[in-house]
């Protein structure tokens, strides 16, 4: 229907910061003031309307693992679920993200194969070597916002202050995924009793503490604007706030599935809940909400990992990590309301202007933003044939949830 009217719907504008019912239009996709005529009318009461929203990670697997994921196939399951602007990590297989001129490709191939709009972040190294800082400067001319390594460690620190102080004078923001590679070793999942009991290899959240305290020093020392993605414990957030106290350029997220889910998911050897950083106590899940509400946790992403259904089947230690997380995130986001966590609005601005003004893109997303009509009463089943993802690997397969998108306006 080209021409739509939205009766008595509850819109959430985290621009305006009203939260109200009204009567809203939309003609071809685009919100409008009146329409004379229309071609549909829908009973807004009770329903949400909020704009379109923005995630700072996810792996679409394309290019080089299209065995578990493509724009395509990828792009169709964000824009499900009201994600239209998607940043990926520089960690393709192939890695491409070192390449100015590739990379603008593949933005044009993610609008063309899945309406999204992608933005990814450049290589902080060449090929994510460790070694040698990667061509910043035509990164940044070829449209990443972003630098990053990914998970691949560095030869030495002493690389990792080089780049740092090449991406600051580009006026480029560093994004960290923290793990201390030498302590998290050959580990898979959080250090506690479940892991012991099963005998399976542990990452300490030492692992990532150290991390974030060494590069926290590392930004002070240089300037440089940094962003601490997917936070999995209660003391990494303790180390944010010390950081945005002392007023350095500092921003952070966490993955919603860290927001809901524990390592208790990993009894009897549930690889469908190996991911990385691991599930974490019950404790840090706690402290992570806490961080949510105070602001020190400016955004909440998918860290959407597709995979197809052979990644998951070896023993667990040697499984592949990852959770298919687009079709779950807006029934997470609505149960953290429902739980009293956020009131709607705020967790509207967790996934919308938050991570948009952390990508330095608040503008940009404003002009090309959709608007996304939920339903958050709607109970439905999370199961293969609900999912759009081409990855059907969650732990939350099977389960029943709450709240669900109805309709997508975009242009």
């Amino acid at each position: 229907m080209t021409a739509v009217k939205i009766e008595n719907v509850r819109v959430l504008d985290p621009i305006q910061q009203t939260d109200h019912i009204e009567t809203v239009y939309f003609k071809s996709g685009q919100r409008v003031t009146h329409l004379d005529q229309v071609d549909e009318t829908i009973d807004g009461q009770a329903l949400w309307l909020m704009p379109s929203m923005v995630d700072l990670c996810a792996r679409l697997r394309e290019p080089g693992q299209q065995q578990h994921g493509t724009l395509k196939s990828e792009g169709h399951a964000a824009r499900a679920q009201g994600i239209l602007h998607v940043i990926t990590p520089p960690d393709s297989k192939p890695i491409v993200q070192d390449n100015g001129a590739l990379i603008h490709g593949l933005v044009e191939k993610a609008w063309q194969d899945g309406k999204i709009h992608l933005s990814i972040i450049g290589a902080q190294t060449q090929g994510l070597n460790g070694q040698q800082p990667a061509n910043m400067a035509g990164l940044k001319k070829g449209g990443c916002l972003f630098v990053s390594n990914a998970n691949a460690p560095f030869a030495d620190d002493d690389v990792i202050l080089r780049t740092l102080e090449y991406a600051a004078g580009l006026d480029l923001t560093v994004i960290f995924y923290p793990e201390e590679a030498q302590l998290a070793k050959d580990g898979c999942v959080h250090e506690g009793f479940v892991a012991s009991r099963q005998g399976l290899p542990m990452i300490s959240t030492l692992a990532e503490t150290v991390a974030i305290a060494k590069y926290l020093l590392m930004v002070e020392a240089t300037g440089v604007k940094a962003h601490f993605s997917l936070l999995s414990c209660g003391a990494s957030v303790e180390l944010i706030k010390i950081a945005k106290d002392k007023g350095l350029s500092v921003t952070a997220d966490v993955a919603m599935h860290q927001l809901h889910l524990t390592d208790a998911l990993i009894d009897g050897f549930n690889a469908l809940a190996h991911v990385r950083p691991p599930l974490r106590s019950e404790k840090d899940k706690q402290a992570l909400r806490e961080g949510v509400q105070a602001g020190i946790i400016d955004a909440i992403c998918t860290h959407h990992e597709p995979l197809n259904g052979s990644a998951k089947l070896a023993p667990f230690s040697e499984t592949e990590a990852g959770i298919s997380a687009f079709d779950s995130y807006v029934a997470l986001g609505v149960q953290l309301v429902n739980e009293g966590v956020l009131t709607p609005l705020q967790w509207v601005e967790k996934v919308t202007t938050a991570p948009a003004h952390v990508a330095n893109m608040l503008n940009t997303w404003q002009q090309q933003a959709g608007w996304v009509l939920i339903d958050p009463t709607a109970i439905w089943v999370l199961n293969s044939e609900s999912m759009h993802s081409q990855g059907k690997n969650t732990p939350l397969i099977g389960q029943q949830l709450t709240g669900q998108v109805k309709q997508t306006f975009y242009r």
